[in-house]
């Protein structure tokens, strides 16, 4: 008998089908304009199109680059930084006599800059293979500090012949510069992915050890994929010094959270392997088109971040419906779960009589007398954690040392004693939230505007009343932990990504707390909680008491109860916790929870240290967080760790802070010390892998 052929799939819905997520966000831009022209006064213009051409480009150029690292599998948060350094460098340096700067030169430089940038990521990450997320932190803050020593103020001049080229026309009323320069960058991709690299990108992105058991070089291809990335927030950097005409050292931070969700609009799977950047480029202007309704519409401005935050996870939960995603196979575990207990077979529901599951008997006294073992000593019990925590309490003498050396008069006075300890309040409470999310191999991003947000609340509630405490520390926890648990369940129901869950949560309290405020916060401290702060008790400052309680507490929490057991379980092998009995999705989420109160409580604190609140107030604590916990010896992915080593981290950060600030030192070298101190904690700390 003769096989019958199998019917060919015709090649345009294959390649409809190849590049239906670009498409999908051509579509969604197509509409979204026309929506705009629909509730604006008269026909737009061709001003108006190359108005916003113009001002989606630098978004598109950067989220173009952040695509090239989520393909290859990372995260890269220190982009926005680089763009601000971008600019910064060109503003310090050029000649405001040069009216007619050449164009491509300075263009060339700041590529430039962002490659090496790119190129230091990547050495940490593709090389020594530290975590994206950490590393890229990391960067974010020392490129923060470089930009700030370069141009600590917005000033500076760039040359009109960067704003001639790149803001004018290309074809006069027809065709804008800046649509060219995407064009330009988006055939640089069509070439790019079609050739060797191209091809290995897409294989490292989907799954690294594969493509290296087929000869793929995947360290040098993460390599390159950063070096390239950065090369695209340099450009987008150039542009922007072209829009702007002038430096700012702040310019690029705003850009963040629009890049992901630029990123994942356009189609671009978080954790690599599938997506591009043509359809970046159109996710990057839905993304403009969203911001530009809301002012079409005079919905205040301060809802920007919201919209943003929202559609990262609109368009992150819309892409997790795929057969293989965790929110799929949460469900499926859900749905298996409730079928088991209706049929009475659920591992909960067994007799009590029943030890076919149980576990061994791990005390002496539930053991025969021949097969008792010994009780191991204190070092072989606890050898490990000290081998992780004493390192830092070893440096913090260092420093301490050198203080005296520098400061003189230190270590003998009381005084700089008690203000070490109440400026590492905040750190060690912060420890414990950051700490404990980290243990389970997550991360909270949204601590800055958890604090900034419970502070403006907290401070506008109080009014400087002292029986308003009662419900206004109440009120203030209550959203808190509201917080958390929605960053807990996107987390655990939703199986999304902790970066982005907290990343969007950060973006969307920070619009939260602009709405509340309206962009000013009022109302100031009590005189109860300014007395907690700054007043005496005897020699000593009342909140150590709280410090001390604090710290007995946090200790016995995550040592000596099943909660702290479970969140160690976690961090070490989701799977086998789950397997063994632990209600993961719990204690994922009781982790977020944990640390969104913590953060609360630091923004109350920091309202009665400095008598009022204000915006921003929690943006110095993110990395600091981190730094503690890395720093006291527990290990980024999870599993390791001990409070009093992170208790540790945090009161060396602080004597460094107090050491830096004695100096004479530029304040942005403190950004820089963060950073490098993290990276070396975490090259210093990490797992040796066999």
């Amino acid at each position: 008998m003769s096989r019958i052929a199998a019917p060919q799939t015709p090649a345009d819905f294959r390649w409809l089908t190849r590049n239906r997520a670009p498409l999908v966000a051509l579509l969604l831009f197509c509409a979204l304009f026309a929506l705009v022209d629909a509730i604006t006064p008269g026909p737009m213009s061709y001003f108006d199109v190359s108005f916003q051409a113009s001002g989606g480009t630098p978004l598109a150029l950067a989220a173009m680059g952040q695509t090239l690292v989520v393909l290859s599998g990372g995260f890269d948060l220190s982009a926005g930084a680089v763009i601000s350094l971008v600019n910064a460098v060109l503003a310090a340096t050029m000649d405001p006599a040069d009216m007619d700067a050449s164009v491509l030169v300075w263009t060339l430089v700041g590529i430039a800059v962002g490659m090496l940038v790119g190129a230091f990521n990547g050495f940490f990450v593709a090389v020594l293979r530290l975590q994206p997320i950490v590393v890229t932190l990391s960067t974010m803050f020392i490129v923060q500090g470089l930009t700030l020593l370069v141009l600590d103020q917005p000033g500076g001049f760039v040359s009109p012949s960067l704003g001639t080229l790149y803001m004018a026309d290309a074809i006069p009323e027809l065709l804008p510069a800046s649509l060219v320069l995407l064009g330009l960058a988006a055939l640089f991709w069509l070439w790019l992915k079609k050739t060797r690299f191209g091809v290995a990108l897409y294989a490292v992105g989907s799954d690294p050890h594969a493509a290296a058991a087929t000869g793929v070089r995947v360290p040098l291809v993460r390599f390159g994929a950063y070096v390239l990335a950065g090369g695209f927030y340099g450009l987008a950097g150039v542009f922007v010094s072209a829009q702007t005409g002038s430096g700012d050292p702040l310019v690029g931070n705003s850009l963040l959270l629009s890049m992901f969700a630029a990123v994942v609009i356009g189609g671009t799977r978080l954790g690599g392997g599938k997506g591009g950047l043509v359809g970046t480029i159109f996710g990057a202007f839905v993304l403009m088109i969203v911001v530009n309704i809301l002012l079409a519409l005079n919905v205040s401005a301060y809802f920007s971040t919201i919209a943003e935050g929202g559609v990262l996870l609109a368009a992150v939960l819309v892409g997790s419906f795929a057969k293989d995603s965790a929110l799929v196979q949460q469900l499926r575990r859900l749905a298996g779960a409730a079928r088991a207990r209706r049929a009475g077979t659920h591992v909960s529901q067994r007799p009590a009589e029943d030890r076919k599951l149980a576990f061994a008997a791990t005390r002496s006294g539930g053991r025969p007398a021949a097969d008792r073992i010994d009780e191991p000593g204190f070092l072989q019990r606890h050898g490990r954690k000290l081998r992780h925590a004493v390192p830092a309490y070893l440096c913090l003498a260092i420093v301490l040392v050198a203080t005296q050396f520098v400061l003189g008069n230190t270590l003998a006075n009381w005084g700089f004693w008690n203000s070490l300890l109440v400026l590492s309040t905040f750190l060690v409470i912060l420890a414990l939230g950051q700490g404990s999310v980290i243990l389970t191999g997550g991360l909270d991003l949204s601590v800055p505007w958890t604090i900034g947000l419970s502070g403006i609340l907290f401070a506008g509630l109080v009014q400087g009343s002292d029986p308003a405490l009662l419900y206004a520390v109440p009120a203030v926890l209550a959203l808190a932990a509201l917080i958390g648990l929605l960053n807990g369940l996107g987390v655990v129901a939703l199986g999304l990504s902790p970066i982005v869950v907290t990343l969007a949560a950060n973006g969307i309290l920070q619009g939260v707390a602009l709405l509340y405020s309206g962009g000013t916060p009022s109302g100031f401290a009590s005189p109860a909680l300014r007395w907690l702060m700054t007043g005496r008790l005897g020699p000593i400052t009342p909140v150590l008491v709280l410090l001390a309680l604090f710290l007995v507490l946090g200790t016995l929490l995550l040592s000596r109860t099943a909660f702290g057991r479970q969140v160690y379980a976690v961090g070490n092998s989701l799977e086998a916790a789950r397997l063994s009995g632990v209600r993961t999705g719990r204690t994922i989420v009781g982790v977020y929870i944990l640390s969104a109160l913590c953060a609360a409580l630091v923004g109350v604190l920091l309202t009665g240290f400095s008598g009022q609140a204000s915006l921003g107030m929690g943006d110095d604590y993110l990395l600091p967080s981190i730094a503690i916990v890395v720093v006291g010896g527990a290990l980024i992915t999870g599993g390791r760790g001990h409070f009093l080593g992170m208790v540790g981290g945090a009161l060396l950060l602080t004597a460094l802070q107090t050491l830096l600030a004695g100096t004479t030192l530029p304040y942005a070298f403190r950004a820089i010390f963060f950073g490098c101190v993290v990276l070396a904690a975490v090259i210093a700390l990490r797992e040796k892998r066999s």
